[in-house]
């Protein structure tokens, strides 16, 4: 039997086609971080992941698998005091769709007066692994450069670029317990909101944004809700420590998902379809789907109910992951993974439509039970789709792996079909390879798991 015959009848029996998840392993990639809280992909090499580190400040390099002594950047000194598990410090980074041209990236941090600043900055033209400090400019957030945090909780944390280059940016509800002061409902403040604003304008514009002409509460798009902010994009959030777009590979939706953690009895997840604005997500009226304190009422209706939450009696702080799209694990391919925080879990649910169905908990076949240190404070995706969970303490990142077999056609091996197999192919064509090969691999040109 020849090469692409063996590979597909291999394929044929995998887990994936059977519906049933492969098991899943963890292995320790990178050690040596303090306190990781954020894991991105350069655009502009496959090879190159940065992490933030949340209380010192720096953003460090990982290039082949090795952590970088050297960091991108370093803004410690912009800081404020930092003790304990606290929200604050270096909380988000993202890259502009464009960066392998443009090398430009913002940050989110909270500031020495503990108020929320987004700044942007550029990579050095001598060493694209390291940033230039003096190009940071701070977006004119409520005209100030800055958004007041009244308290030192609820700062939310990561920022992403939507399909459709506007830049998502989404703020906590500032504190304190049970949002006292009503922020997540308010519209004349942009805590406790979903944002998008048009951050990709010229180096020399004052505010450093524009406002999206479709933004829902603009009055020419006849809002839910008069005088709001016109950054905002959905209202009633509490504190979405961590989220992600279905982004990657040719099946993604776009739509976000998005952990908020919960108050006093539920964790969530939330689901909002790629360009669906003017979502009420229903903080502080509602917890999950729960009512919490419905007095004074929303700011309007309808609120939109989570599609996946779950009881204080299994977990205390949701961190949110992504969306599987890769072809690594393929049985595991359109599937949520989210971790707790506290309680050291991992799980994920099958994603169809908006739905979740299929929940499964992979703590003890990734780690053999709950961590001692659990503390999973964030997920990683690569630029191949592979998924890595960070711990906050002892500062190491996990590398998830499945007993998946390979995907046909893969000869490259990169985990999907494409031109680097055809090369492959072609490169020892009437040697290695043979025409079923060749014919394998271009009847599955540009896939990834096999339907």
């Amino acid at each position: 039997m020849n090469t692409a015959a063996v590979l597909l009848s291999i394929a044929l029996a995998a887990p994936a086609l059977a519906g049933v998840p492969a098991p899943l392993h963890a292995a320790v990639w990178v050690e040596g971080l303090d306190k990781p809280v954020g894991f991105v992909q350069s655009p502009a090499d496959p090879d190159v992941q940065f992490v933030i580190e949340q209380q010192t400040g720096k953003v460090r390099v990982i290039q082949n698998g090795a952590l970088l002594p050297t960091p991108f950047l370093n803004i410690g000194p912009l800081l404020g005091a930092i003790s304990g598990q606290q929200d604050r410090g270096l909380l988000g980074i993202c890259f502009d769709p464009d960066y392998a041209a443009t090398g430009r990236f913002w940050i989110g941090y909270t500031n020495n007066a503990n108020d929320t600043v987004i700044s942007r900055y550029r990579r050095s033209d001598a060493d694209p692994l390291i940033a230039d400090p003096a190009s940071r400019f701070d977006l004119m957030l409520d005209g100030v450069g800055y958004v007041d945090q009244p308290y030192p909780t609820h700062n939310g944390g990561s920022m992403h670029f939507g399909a459709d280059g506007f830049l998502y940016i989404i703020m906590g509800d500032g504190g304190n317990a049970g949002d006292p002061e009503r922020r997540a409902q308010n519209p004349d403040t942009l805590l406790g909101k979903v944002l998008r604003i048009d951050a990709r304008v010229p180096d020399n514009h004052p505010v450093g944004y524009t406002i999206p002409p479709g933004n829902p509460f603009l009055p020419a798009n006849n809002p839910p809700v008069t005088g709001a902010r016109p950054e905002i994009w959905a209202f009633g959030v509490r504190n979405p420590w961590r989220w992600s777009f279905d982004d990657f590979g040719p099946d993604a939706t776009g739509a976000m998902l998005m952990a908020d953690v919960g108050q006093q009895n539920w964790e969530e997840v939330n689901y909002q379809p790629a360009g669906l604005g003017g979502v009420n997500w229903g903080w502080r009226i509602r917890e999950g789907a729960h009512n919490y304190r419905p007095d004074p009422p929303a700011a309007y209706e309808p609120l939109a109910d989570p599609i996946h939450e779950y009881s204080h009696t299994i977990g205390l702080s949701i961190t949110g992951g992504y969306v599987y799209r890769g072809a690594s694990m393929c049985s595991h391919h359109g599937r949520y993974f989210f971790a707790d925080f506290v309680f050291g879990k991992v799980w994920s649910f099958l994603l169809d439509n908006g739905q979740a169905s299929d929940l499964r908990d992979h703590t003890i076949e990734l780690f053999g039970g709950p961590q001692e240190e659990p503390f999973v404070s964030a997920f990683g995706r690569d630029a191949r789709g592979d998924l890595y969970i960070l711990q906050w303490i002892p500062g190491r990142i996990w590398k998830i792996t499945s007993d998946d077999l390979p995907v046909p056609g893969d000869y490259a091996p990169d985990g999907a079909v494409n031109f680097a197999d055809l090369n492959v192919v072609l490169s020892s064509f009437n040697n290695a390879y043979t025409f079923e090969d060749l014919n394998l691999v271009l009847g599955a040109y540009n896939t990834v798991c096999p339907n």
